[in-house]
């Protein structure tokens, strides 16, 4: 499927992008992000688990130094921060791919870091640095049959 490029003009609008995007997915999806420090990736998966059912008031960050964090929504999300592993090797302690065919969704921070364990079926999501508060997040749908309408759902939501 061809891409998407979306300019957000501020945190407010990457979250209500996230939203977009979040009620879209359904389990066992899987969102790989892609992006530089500030670039946004927190906001996005805000938005994620908002439009995924869970709370306003559920405060989603960066796992950090816990490497996962998992959210209550309509059904269970699992985000991974992987910006501290450093080899292939540390993520067979995780279990992750378990994680790809489970019954929730699975959202990824520097998934660049574990590119070849990623499932083909899932939706990678690349966010730039264009400007103090602008950025621009370009979604590629890899295999999801069911996201194929997410141009028209972004298109409406931006």
């Amino acid at each position: 499927m061809k891409e998407i490029i979306v300019i957000s003009r501020g945190p407010e609008a990457t979250v209500s992008l996230g939203k977009g995007i979040g009620a879209l997915l359904k389990p066992p999806d899987v969102v790989s992000l892609f992006g530089d420090f500030g670039s946004g990736k927190t906001c996005l998966i805000q938005g994620i688990v908002r439009g995924l059912g869970g709370s306003d008031e559920e405060y989603v960050r960066s796992p950090g130094y816990t490497l996962m964090n998992q959210y209550v929504g309509k059904v269970p999300i699992f985000h991974f921060d992987l910006f501290r592993i450093n080899d292939l090797s540390e993520i067979e302690e995780l279990n992750l791919e378990g994680y790809f065919y489970d019954d929730g969704v699975t959202v990824i921070e520097w998934a660049e870091k574990i590119h070849p364990l990623l499932p083909i079926n899932r939706l990678d999501i690349r966010l730039v640095i264009i400007g103090e508060k602008e950025r621009e997040i370009t979604l590629i749908p890899r295999a999801i049959e069911h996201l194929f309408s997410l141009h028209s759902q972004i298109s409406m939501a931006t």
